[in-house]
């Protein structure tokens, strides 16, 4: 009795694209990131709003540290090139410089949220925290928002160099990458717009 020859397992993975041309995945990527596009405008708009009525003190600005955040942005934004030379890696198949990007960017995410954390806790130490005025409640939300997604997106990398480590993440998987990059060049583009919106626009 002929035995049959188990098929090899698929060195690729097969993505379907969609009448529009893109992959599936990264249109359902797309459009997560536009409702989180609503997401913050919302939070922008009511920062906005409210910074009007401020009333009691200290307020946001009567605490900021703008030299010492631009440090910490400055970081996030140079973990988008690195974003970009990690996905350039992959798709050339050099696996070893994929990894060191990965970590490279998932480093410089730790570097904000680092410094977010100190700017919280100095913040509070002045006596500005989520109850003391809407001006307060409004900052809070709004970078505790962006911080907990850059909390994700590092924990999303992490997890990516570990499956790199594993063997589980090939050049045929570059889209994996590439998803992950989409999502990380939003919340560093969503910064730009929140640092320049709370921190650099006077009152």
């Amino acid at each position: 009795m002929a035995h049959a020859v188990a098929a090899p397992p698929p060195t690729h993975v097969e993505e379907h694209e969609t009448n529009t041309g893109l992959n599936n995945r990264k249109v359902l990527m797309w459009a997560f990131l536009g409702s989180d596009c609503m997401f913050f405008g919302a939070l922008i708009i009511a920062f906005l709003v409210y910074r009007a009525k401020w009333i009691g003190h200290p307020t946001p600005q009567d605490v900021f540290d703008i030299p010492y955040t631009s440090v910490s942005a400055f970081a996030l934004l140079m973990s988008s090139l690195a974003m970009v030379l990690a996905l350039a890696a992959i798709q050339r198949g050099d696996m070893r410089r994929l990894k060191i990007w990965l970590l490279v960017v998932a480093g410089l995410g730790l570097v904000f949220v680092g410094g977010q954390v100190y700017e919280f806790t100095s913040f509070g130490a002045e006596g500005l925290n989520l109850s003391t005025n809407t001006g307060g409640t409004t900052f809070f939300v709004l970078t505790g928002f962006h911080g907990t997604h850059v909390t994700l997106g590092i924990v999303w990398l992490l997890s990516l160099f570990v499956m790199a480590s594993q063997g589980k993440l090939s050049q045929a998987r570059s889209l994996d990458v590439e998803i992950a990059g989409l999502y990380w060049h939003f919340v560093d583009i969503v910064w730009i717009i929140i640092f320049t919106v709370v921190y650099l626009i006077p009152v």
